[in-house]
């Protein structure tokens, strides 16, 4: 999993230019396991940024993975989301 999500994180950034639908779509994929454990703190993480990058279909599949965290998942999802928005 950790190569397709680097392929694709570093696909989306070319140019500076984030795309929100391969933030979406990873964190698609680590809500649902596909090819992957579920993770619902990468979900969240990776759907909140592509929430901010604009994405409408990720804000709302933020808030309904959000309604089913715990409290401490959130708050670590958002810390990551956070960092990684700094880094990048």
């Amino acid at each position: 999993m950790a190569r397709f999500e680097i392929r694709d994180i570093e696909t989306a950034a070319i140019g500076g230019e984030a795309r929100a639908d391969v933030f979406c779509n990873l964190g698609l994929i680590y809500a649902t396991g596909r090819g992957c454990d579920v993770d619902v703190v990468a979900a969240h993480k990776w759907l909140n940024i592509a929430a901010i990058k604009g994405s409408e279909r990720a804000a709302s599949l933020r808030a309904d993975l959000a309604r089913n965290m715990s409290k401490a998942d959130l708050a670590a999802a958002l810390r990551a989301a956070r960092e990684w928005m700094t880094i990048h």
